[in-house]
């Protein structure tokens, strides 16, 4: 897919971050989008912030549901089907992060977490694949948390893998279907939901994370962009993003020792200040 005139975008995670982000160059392209999201009122700010660039023959939209409910995520879209049109593009963007200790990540973080990175995805996929058509594209958001354990990530890294694995398993599936199933795997991005996750994350977190430079929320769209021109379906934006995941794949107990050094200096670092 190398035009994306007149092509219609659903995207899930639409209202803030990586997903506004990427709706904007869709609609920069003159793509049609449909924003997914919970809040209303983001939502709304989010359509509102698009109309500038958007074009007079397309359109944007907006639907509230939250895709970790099945039954509500496939009545909800049945009817967006038939009055905004079957996506020729689908993007899963939707997606939260609760970093803490292991021990002291609530059950029911977990559960929210699971519930809208892992099942959210599987949701809106189920309700919608059946229609979609050959030379239609996917793409399933995941994480560098998704190919490398980070600490303090474990809730998040389980469905981020797991979306990995789902990406996967779908490609080879739909691929004699005509259907291109791609992955992004952005690094620390700078968005809402990463100021969210500062509040909670471990002072080892903020080390490691720190091995892989934090950038911007448009990077990324314009890399995700760049990656279904070339067919890509591992998408990663940034150069440390992809030296990350050739290093993970290639040396991965090099990758375990620089983030276990990065603890360990923490850790000394405590020692010294009990003295």
């Amino acid at each position: 897919m190398k035009n994306f005139e007149n092509k219609l975008v659903f995207i899930t995670g639409g209202s803030s971050g990586i997903g506004l982000a990427v709706a904007r160059e869709f609609v920069k392209h003159g793509s049609s989008v449909l924003l997914i999201a919970r809040n209303v009122q983001k939502l709304e700010a989010a359509r509102d912030s698009l109309a500038k660039d958007k074009k007079k023959h397309t359109k944007i939209e907006i639907c509230s549901m939250d895709i970790g409910k099945n039954t509500e995520v496939k009545n909800i879209l049945s009817g967006q089907l038939e009055s905004f049109g079957i996506p020729d593009i689908l993007i899963n963007c939707a997606g939260l992060a609760y970093p803490d200790y292991f021990e002291k990540i609530p059950f029911g973080s977990y559960e929210s977490t699971i519930s809208t990175n892992l099942t959210g995805t599987w949701n809106v996929l189920s309700a919608l694949v059946p229609s979609m058509k050959r030379g239609s594209q996917i793409v399933n958001v995941s994480s560098i948390g998704g190919f490398v354990g980070v600490f303090g990530y474990t809730a998040y890294s389980a469905s981020k893998f797991a979306v990995i694995g789902l990406s996967e398993a779908l490609r080879a599936e739909l691929k004699p279907k005509g259907i291109r199933v791609s992955i992004l795997c952005p690094p620390d991005t700078d968005t809402p939901g990463m100021i969210e996750e500062n509040k909670t994350k471990p002072e080892e977190t903020h080390a490691v994370s720190g091995n892989v430079k934090l950038i911007s929320a448009e990077k990324v769209a314009m890399g995700l962009i760049k990656g279904i021109k070339n067919h890509k379906f591992m998408i990663i934006p940034g150069l440390m993003g992809k030296l990350t995941y050739l290093l993970k794949r290639l040396f991965p107990s090099f990758i375990f020792a620089l983030m276990d050094n990065d603890v360990r200096k923490i850790n000394a670092k405590r020692e010294i200040q009990k003295k």
